[in-house]
């Protein structure tokens, strides 16, 4: 299984370290069953976080061709549009945001990029499962995606998910057959441990959880079964 963790200007790193760590783990712990590497829709790059300027170089380029998942990460700066901020905040530290350093803004420039026509590939193809971290769900919706999806996102993008026309599902980690997509950013970690169990078995998946000391939390939700009644 090759996993190809994409990179793009102003990305959140804990949406990719977390996920490339426990895959990374997953193809030592199966013996080379696994194995991952950080790409860009350009090709082999330095790619800036939106983290204090923390960057982290692409080895290749997307190219769902030769993948099994694709994982896309959300972006990390300041949360809400750029008119909401309230003027007090605004030049707080005796600085003014820059409208680059919102969270919409950098998930929203990847749309002026290769990124949404080789995720639009990778969609089509019904042998590559795409999964997603936090704002990662936002950028394939925003692409045009999702409709009809479903999927999760960080619990603030939730609503411009199903105005999206995806399915919004407030759980950590939501399985949609070859889409599978994680809430906040910590929530990276659980979806690479639910992608190990899911396509080698729950004792690698297990061996990893042991190895970083973190418990997967919550049920993975799907669309499985009966549908609840109201409790």
């Amino acid at each position: 299984m090759h996993i190809q963790i994409v990179l793009f200007d102003g990305f959140d790193p804990l949406d990719v370290v977390a996920p490339y760590e426990v895959l990374y783990a997953g193809g030592v712990a199966s013996g080379g069953a696994v194995t991952v590497e950080l790409v860009s829709a350009e090709g082999p790059r330095e790619v800036i976080s939106g983290t204090g300027g923390l960057a982290l170089r692409a080895v290749g380029a997307l190219d769902p061709e030769r993948s099994d998942v694709v994982l896309v990460p959300g972006a990390s700066g300041r949360v809400g549009e750029p008119g909401e901020v309230p003027e007090e905040e605004v030049g707080a530290g005796g600085r003014e945001w820059r409208r680059d350093e919102f969270v919409p803004v950098l998930l929203g420039r990847t749309l002026t990029t290769e990124l949404p026509a080789l995720l639009t590939r990778a969609m089509d193809d019904p042998d590559v499962t795409v999964a997603a971290v936090c704002g990662g769900s936002l950028v394939l919706a925003m692409a045009g995606l999702l409709e009809g999806r479903h999927a999760t996102t960080h619990h603030l993008g939730l609503d411009m998910l199903d105005a999206t026309g995806a399915h919004a599902v407030r759980a950590r980690v939501v399985d949609d057959g070859d889409l599978v997509t994680g809430a906040g950013v910590t929530s990276g970690l659980d979806l690479g441990l639910y992608l190990l169990e899911r396509e080698l078995g729950p004792r690698v998946a297990h061996a990893v959880e042991e190895l970083f000391a973190h418990e997967r939390r919550g049920t993975v939700w799907s669309a499985r079964g009966p549908a609840p009644a109201t409790l």
